[in-house]
């Protein structure tokens, strides 16, 4: 594989290590962080919907806050992203159980996660080869979810090395500590990273009729995407009972699942089209999400709580299909630049609604109850499918541009 020997090697060899590390310090942190809020913070539902509404805020103004970096090259973008991460960590770690200044400084560290979501995709595509972009894809998500199994497996050994003594908090403070030094050594290693491709100039804000089905299809994937990545985890922490250990141990399986699962996506994509994948994700989607939120009620409670973790799992794997939309956007882009700030678009777009749902999501939980929730994020799925079953297929597309 010719695209498999470059990235293993040069510069994009430099990349791969760094996501890597980002990887791993992501694991880390997501591992610990739901318990964190609901442990330390004592967040109930509708005040982990405020966190989620704060922490996705940067992805709302994504267009703003790259308007910063405007022509500035993409391996500059990552360093500065990296080092937002860090000051946001850092500020974690002193804040404590302080709930205004932990969520300030969670903030912080959403910016830099933010920045460099779509500079790293994008940055992918930039170095592969034609017709190779979904494995560039695959296996840089591959090779991230690498970083986040270590992370996400270390939490639970982490928390045994700590007696239980009424509180977690130095258990979680060591995590923390762990996260700043990976970010530290991920950050180091940009310095050997180049720009082959020279300066991607980004629009301030960028939107084209023909990119119109793309923002639907993103605002629909946020939406039903934000359900399960806010209150997924809750729903285990709260109405299950799990355990730290636990929840990083699900986060660890889903990673070590896609290390394998997802250059496989890509591979399908690349072969069978980006259509057909669009639909069959969000169609399996729909189940799932039906299953998370009415297992309790189809099974004995201690059979459900089999159900749900299954399903937690599954629905990671599905929706690494996600990335179809990427290459598809690639596709019927003219220009580097326009990929590049037609995706940093797209994010904003879907966190319009995802802001929403962070905050009446909560507010649905405890006055509603949670039946109810993902019955909203199982109608978004099929919103999800009705707009990718009309966009065209891939060998139509290129066709059209040749």
């Amino acid at each position: 594989m010719k695209l498999q020997r470059k990235i293993l090697t040069g510069n994009y060899g430099w990349f791969l290590s760094s996501m890597l590390l980002f990887g791993l310090a992501f694991g880390l942190f997501l591992g610990v962080r739901d318990n964190y809020l609901a442990e330390i913070l004592l967040a109930e539902p509708f005040f982990r919907g405020v966190v989620e509404f704060f922490r996705e805020l940067p992805g709302l103004l994504l267009f703003l806050i790259l308007a910063i970096f405007y022509r500035t090259p993409e391996n500059k973008i990552i360093r500065w992203a990296l080092f937002i991460c860090l000051a946001g960590m850092g500020g974690m770690f002193f804040a404590g159980n302080e709930r205004l200044a932990f969520v300030a400084f969670l903030t912080l560290w959403s910016t830099g996660e933010h920045i460099l979501l779509p500079v790293r995709q994008s940055f992918a595509v930039h170095n592969a080869r034609d017709g190779e972009e979904g494995q560039a894809l695959g296996i840089l998500k591959s090779v991230t979810a690498i970083g986040q199994v270590a992370g996400f497996f270390l939490v639970p050994l982490i928390f045994l090395l700590f007696p239980r003594e009424g509180s977690d908090l130095p258990a979680f403070h060591f995590v923390f500590i762990l996260v700043m030094l990976a970010i530290l050594a991920s950050l180091a290693l940009t310095v050997k990273l180049q720009d082959d491709s020279g300066r991607v100039k980004r629009q301030r804000f960028y939107l084209d009729k023909k990119f119109s089905k793309f923002y639907w299809l993103h605002a629909f994937y946020g939406g039903r995407k934000q359900v399960f990545l806010t209150f997924a985890p809750y729903v285990l922490i709260l109405h299950y009972g799990a355990s730290t250990e636990l929840i990083a141990t699900l986060l660890g399986v889903c990673s070590l699942i896609n290390i394998l699962f997802t250059p496989l996506v890509g591979r399908i994509i690349d072969k069978a089209g980006y259509k057909i994948v669009m639909v069959l994700d969000t169609v399996f989607l729909f189940f799932i999400c039906l299953i998370y939120g009415f297992a309790h009620r189809l099974f004995p409670m201690d059979v459900a709580f089999y159900v749900v973790c299954g399903t937690f799992i599954l629905d990671a794997m599905v929706s690494n299909a996600s990335m179809a939309t990427s290459v598809y956007v690639s596709r019927i882009s003219d220009s580097r630049e326009e990929m590049a700030s037609t995706l940093s678009t797209g994010l904003s777009i879907n966190h319009v609604i995802s802001v929403a749902i962070a905050l009446a999501g909560g507010v649905i939980w405890e006055r509603l109850g949670i039946e109810l929730l993902f019955i909203m994020a199982s109608v978004m799925a099929v919103c999800n499918s009705l707009f990718a079953l009309t966009i065209p297929r891939d060998d139509k597309v290129l066709s059209e541009k040749n």
